[in-house]
């Protein structure tokens, strides 16, 4: 008889050695960087570093989803909260007009909740968007960024980041666009029909930019700050 039938305890031990790798290079470029065990505890996290009163953005993110960060800032109900995602009762996603103005009011946050393509063991964050509202958030505007990664998106160096960003992460996420947000057109991205990036010229293409963060300056260390934990979460 075989009882090894879940890695998930030995999964949670790698992450945790990579993670402490990411953090430290996260430091020594003027990120803070904290690893939990578990989604749970990324929750509490965050939660303790989200001023009362603070007005918090967010970005499209599965995670955030998974994590209940949004909810739990609800129940608490002191914070104003700037979601592009949000649906309605009837379960309806905003309209493009409306989303595009509230990515805007976020961009002004106090704290934006995001999280993250991919993080390489030297402390790179790389991200890649559609529409470019997410990318531009973490590099300028809010003035606290929150991110909270699953030790799955630990990458070696940025040519895996955009390896698996661009052949496992669009495709999927588009799907999900498609399925989860009734957005049509995600369905006919060629990485979705071949599941593979073909550096496509597809007009509703997701790959439109691309950011890659490398510490902060002085005068703003500390303003990213990286939640990392010991499960997978997000695509």
């Amino acid at each position: 008889m075989y009882g090894d039938t879940t890695v998930c305890s030995e999964l949670s031990q790698f992450y945790e050695i990579r993670a402490k790798a990411v953090i430290k290079s996260l430091w020594k470029k003027n990120m803070d960087g904290y690893f939990v065990r578990n989604r749970q505890e990324a929750l509490e996290l965050a939660m303790s570093l989200i001023p009362p009163e603070a007005v918090v953005g967010r970005g499209d993110s599965v995670t955030l989803n998974q994590v209940g960060i949004i909810q739990e800032l609800q129940k608490r109900g002191r914070n104003k909260i700037i979601d592009p995602v949000e649906t309605d009762n009837e379960g309806q996603h905003p309209s493009r007009e409306e989303r595009r103005a509230l990515q805007r009011e976020a961009l002004l946050s106090d704290v934006y909740l995001t999280g993250v393509n991919a993080i390489t063991l030297g402390g790179s964050l790389i991200s890649i968007d559609g529409a470019g509202n997410r990318v531009a958030a973490m590099m300028f505007g809010p003035k606290k960024v929150l991110i909270i990664a699953g030790g799955n998106k630990i990458v070696t160096d940025t040519e895996e980041a955009l390896r698996r960003i661009h052949n496992f992460i669009s495709p999927v996420n588009s799907l999900r666009h498609y399925s989860k947000h009734r957005q049509a057109e995600a369905i006919d991205r060629p990485c979705v029909k071949l599941g593979r990036c073909t550096d496509c010229f597809h007009e509703w293409r997701v790959c439109r930019y691309t950011a890659i963060i490398d510490g902060c300056q002085p005068p703003e260390k500390g303003r990213i700050c990286v939640i990392l934990a010991g499960e997978d979460l997000g695509i």
